[in-house]
């Protein structure tokens, strides 16, 4: 990094700005654990329902800079409505946690291989909140790798807190 630069190796230059890496790698592991806790329930309290593939696509997702200087990820997205309880809902989600998994483009395609507009499928719907529904019955690591990422960053911020601390 440059000499001009606010951050270094060691975490911010400034207490304010290592305190708010520390909050911030917090929220990123609070948000991390709940997901996973929430992919949890949401597999205890599945229910089995009939659904129908409404669409089936890959999304493509550039990060900062676009194609020319970030990255580009796939995401499969496969619709389809179900009736749970006599109401009919639409859903998009193929694993049960909110964070998905990164994929590049030829797992994000063979994801997508295994339905067809118009077949039918089961799904599993989670019986206490029968808007979160899911194709596939089975855990995504994603939600511990972004808790692990946040605790990362949350250590980096406290031992920089700590170092400035101690110098003031």
């Amino acid at each position: 990094m440059t000499e001009s630069s606010s951050f270094s190796i060691d975490g911010p230059d400034t207490l304010r700005g290592a305190l708010i890496l520390f909050i911030v790698g917090l929220g990123i592991t609070g948000y991390g654990a709940y997901d996973y806790v929430q992919q949890s329930d949401a597999m205890r309290n599945a229910a089995e329902v009939d659904a129908t593939i409404t669409e089936v696509d890959v999304v493509t997702e550039s990060s900062v800079g676009g194609a020319a200087g970030g990255e580009i990820s796939y995401e499969p997205r496969v619709e389809f409505r179900y009736k749970y309880q006599g109401t009919t809902y639409t859903g998009t989600n193929v694993f049960p946690a909110d964070i998905n998994p990164e994929y590049d483009k030829s797992n994000a395609e063979a994801v997508i291989d295994e339905y067809e507009e118009g077949e039918s499928v089961t799904a599993y719907v989670d019986s206490t909140d029968p808007d979160h529904a899911f194709l596939k019955n089975k855990t995504s690591n994603q939600p511990l790798i972004a808790a692990g990422i946040g605790a990362m960053i949350s250590v980096l911020g406290a031992v920089s807190a700590l170092k400035k601390y101690r110098t003031n």
